[in-house]
């Protein structure tokens, strides 16, 4: 993987993908900084990581907030010298509800966690990846690239939706730099993600559908984080040197059977 020396910034690296994604990077040489929202959660992943022979810097911040993100940005390069990869992994669910009850604020929300802090988070990390080339990879979703059957989850899928085209526009403009930018695209992982979910009202909006025994096609089960952090740790390193705009699904067939 030719890892080894190289810097990242994991986002909303306090559990679930983020995390897993810190102390995988981190077992293959990269010195990791974490970031996220939540202090006691973002220790808690830079003791692990450090407990298993890395290095990890702790970094509070929220990722929709221009000026915490700058300054953030530049800590992790005050501190080790460079940035070579960038993780933008932090979103939340929001409020999922039909439009007529989804409030203009509640919309706002979830765009500036999920959309805005992707490109705050990447803009700011772009003057450093362009020094010696890197590696940004996006936590997008099936919903709103391949799954559109999740009533109430407009603004999440919006969100989602947006990052995919981000990507590809900064993929283009950044590969002069050798900077690649692609997109990961899970289905239903065991995170806790469902912590910044608000469902409010959706069965009167929804379709009824009743999907089959096992709605996850390959195994039976949503995934896991651990496997997640495998795919970013793919497309960070060199063996994925010639793949760039280009968002990958790892949702175990789900969004084929639901979308």
């Amino acid at each position: 993987m030719t890892l080894a020396g190289k810097v990242a910034l994991v986002t909303g690296a306090g559990s679930g993908i983020g995390a897993s994604a810190a102390r995988l990077l981190a077992r293959q040489g990269v010195q990791v900084g974490v970031l996220g929202k939540t202090e006691a959660r973002l220790q808690a992943t830079a003791t692990v990581v450090e407990q298993e022979g890395g290095q990890a810097l702790a970094l509070v911040a929220d990722v929709a907030e221009p000026v915490q993100m700058e300054a953030a940005v530049h800590q992790i390069v005050e501190h080790w010298g460079r940035l070579d990869i960038v993780v933008a992994n932090a979103g939340i669910n929001g409020v999922w509800a039909p439009l007529e009850d989804l409030e203009p604020e509640e919309w706002d929300r979830t765009l500036r966690a999920n959309l805005t802090g992707t490109f705050l988070t990447v803009k700011y990390a772009v003057p450093y990846l362009k020094r010696q080339g890197g590696a940004v990879v996006i936590t997008s979703s099936v919903n709103g690239t391949r799954n559109f059957s999740n009533t109430g989850a407009t603004a999440y899928s919006s969100s989602k939706a947006g990052q995919v085209a981000f990507a590809k526009m900064a993929a283009l403009e950044l590969a002069r730099d050798r900077v690649r930018v692609n997109v990961i695209c899970p289905g239903a992982i065991d995170t806790r993600i469902n912590e910044t979910t608000n469902p409010r009202h959706l069965d009167q909006a929804r379709i009824p559908v009743e999907f089959p025994e096992g709605w996850h096609p390959l195994r039976g089960e949503p995934g896991t984080s651990d496997q997640v952090a495998q795919l970013i740790l793919f497309l960070v390193s060199d063996a994925a040197e010639h793949i760039t705009g280009t968002e990958m699904w790892i949702d175990g067939g789900e969004s084929l059977l639901k979308g």
